[in-house]
């Protein structure tokens, strides 16, 4: 049966950092801000596993948006963040979505396109399932995939962004920790 959006939110709000984090970061002011990715479907996937709902759970990810491109101005709001979280046992990791194609092809060796917004980031994960985020302004799930294959441990990769030596990269490690977990070429 698939998720809804209502019990998707309540399931990752028990995960204790996911509601940490979102009760604080307003304080930041960041605009088009997100708590995004693993953090919100990994939950998912613990809590189907058995597992607590912070398991396994590697980082948890902030997207933002801001005109401003310099490194300096990305760094400021990483410190202002490692202060505001520093008492979580979590990796709270910070990306200005306006800056991701400024660095991306030296960290992954191709080509970014220039983004327009913070969703314009999760639209654009490595596999299709995961595109899923929390507007920190608006308490609102964006789910351009919606999440029938989040629930169902469908790992598909995402047609917006097909890498498929990267996809599978990140699709295995998945497995690797919720190995219920599907992969579909």
């Amino acid at each position: 049966m698939p998720i809804s959006v209502e019990t998707f939110i309540r399931s990752v709000m028990e995960n204790p950092i996911n509601t940490t984090i979102l009760n604080r970061l307003p304080l930041l002011r960041l605009n088009q801000c997100y708590l995004t990715a693993g953090c919100l479907f990994q939950t998912i996937w613990n809590q189907r596993s058995g597992l607590p709902p912070q398991a396994r759970i590697k980082d948890y990810d902030v997207f933002y948006f801001e005109d401003d491109l310099s490194l300096e101005a990305e760094d400021a709001v990483i410190q202002q963040g490692k202060l505001l979280f520093d008492d979580l046992d979590a990796a709270v990791e910070f990306k200005n979505q306006a800056r991701v194609h400024l660095w991306y092809e030296q960290r992954f060796g191709r080509c970014y396109p220039r983004l327009a917004s913070a969703r314009d980031g999760i639209d654009r994960y490595l596999i299709a399932c995961t595109c899923v985020g929390i507007n920190v302004a608006t308490g609102k799930l964006y789910a351009p995939n919606g999440l029938e294959e989040t629930w169902e441990g469908v790992l598909r990769i995402n047609p917006l962004n097909p890498q498929p030596d990267l996809f599978l990269k990140k699709a295995e490690d998945y497995r690797a920790r919720w190995p219920w977990l599907r992969i579909q070429p």
